[in-house]
């Protein structure tokens, strides 16, 4: 009997002492869970109070979905262009930089590069193409109060691009190198050519002679009005372009108007048409003076901008090509003007110490004396 009271108070002395343990092992995996959840708030709060935040209503249209081949890059080139219309390069101490692909900004009267991206780099031009058209139409010595009519030849078939002059519509010489200029309208510069001596074929045939006689050898031209991308130069060749069509006072002044009004066919209203380069539109109400001014589109080219403007007292040439985003090539001109009037006294007054900028060493005034030649 004793036995059995030696068994059941050692039973029970065991079972005082292992309570403690056992009541220990309950509680532990609540202790770990509020562990982890203070752990989780914590990192929570720190992802919260990140720099790198998204914003809801830019992601929306981002989401990924099922898109066929051609809606895919469709999708893709929006996203693209929204990243380059946001670039904001560099504008302060820095070496400057900017979206375009293709890029150079020269100081027209020292022939010295500032900046240069894929200078020698052939691309299509699209309707930068009309600062040449417009040079072999004067260089001809064509009457410009002549009356030219739009034709079935003008139509676009290529791009299917629109128009507000009906085949039809008579007006000047003149006018249509006004329209072709300010407007970009592709039938008014294919009609320049189409009424040329000699036809379509032979306009090209000078536009191309008047490119070898610039110095401008990676330059290309098949149509007057850049609709085809077999257009094609490089971003030094342009600046020879816009150097030589700076010298026609015509191309100037109608390259800056901002604005111009025109009876068209039988319309009672004249047809209003405005400046395709948006800093010649603002520039009564900026700081741009622009001497000379060119926009250019198609999808092959990208965005293109070709200008003569003075900026910080300098007279340079800028040619941007190959821009994605609509405002790309507008922003990438505000960049340039912002950095050399930032940097003007550094790239006159050093000779490029650490930290200044330096100018490439490239020259063009070899190329640029022949031409004048």
């Amino acid at each position: 009997m004793s036995f059995y009271k030696h068994c059941l108070k050692v039973l029970l002395v065991c079972s005082i002492a292992f309570a403690p343990a056992g009541q220990a092992s309950a509680k532990s995996p609540s202790k770990k869970q509020t562990v982890s959840a203070s752990k989780s708030k914590k990192y929570s709060t720190r992802a919260s109070s990140s720099q790198y935040r998204v914003n809801p209503e830019k992601t929306k249209s981002m989401r990924p979905v099922k898109m066929h081949g051609h809606a895919r890059k469709s999708a893709r080139s929006a996203v693209d262009a929204e990243m380059f219309d946001s670039f904001e390069g560099k504008s302060g101490n820095g070496n400057l930089s900017i979206a375009s692909t293709k890029a150079l900004v020269m100081n027209q009267n020292t022939h010295e590069i500032i900046y240069s991206k894929n200078l020698d780099t052939p691309t299509p031009i699209a309707s930068v193409t009309k600062l040449m058209t417009a040079m072999v139409v004067l260089d001809a010595k064509l009457n410009l109060n002549e009356q030219v009519s739009i034709t079935e030849m003008d139509v676009d078939y290529l791009k299917g691009t629109s128009s507000r002059l009906p085949v039809g519509t008579t007006m000047t010489r003149e006018d249509m190198l006004n329209l072709a200029l300010i407007a970009s309208e592709n039938r008014a510069a294919s009609a320049l050519a189409t009424n040329y001596p000699g036809g379509k074929a032979r306009f090209i045939q000078d536009m191309n002679a008047k490119a070898v006689s610039l110095g401008m050898m990676n330059t290309h031209f098949e149509d007057s009005t850049g609709l085809t991308s077999n257009n094609v130069s490089t971003a030094m060749d342009l600046a020879k372009m816009v150097h030589a069509a700076y010298q026609y006072p015509l191309i100037r002044q109608i390259t800056t108007t901002s604005d111009y009004d025109l009876n068209v066919g039988t319309r009672r209203q004249p047809v209003h048409f405005h400046n395709t380069n948006a800093l010649v539109r603002e520039s009564g109400n900026s700081s741009w003076e622009i001497g000379l001014s060119k926009t250019g589109y198609i999808s092959e080219a990208g965005r293109c901008l070709v200008m003569q403007a003075t900026i910080a007292g300098e007279p340079l040439i800028l040619v941007l090509l190959d821009s994605v985003g609509k405002l790309t090539r507008i922003g990438d001109a505000k960049r340039i003007k912002k950095w050399m009037e930032h940097n003007y006294s550094t790239l006159t007054s050093h000779n490029g110490g650490e930290g200044e900028i330096v100018l490439t060493g490239l020259s063009m005034s070899k190329s640029l004396g022949e031409e004048a030649n």
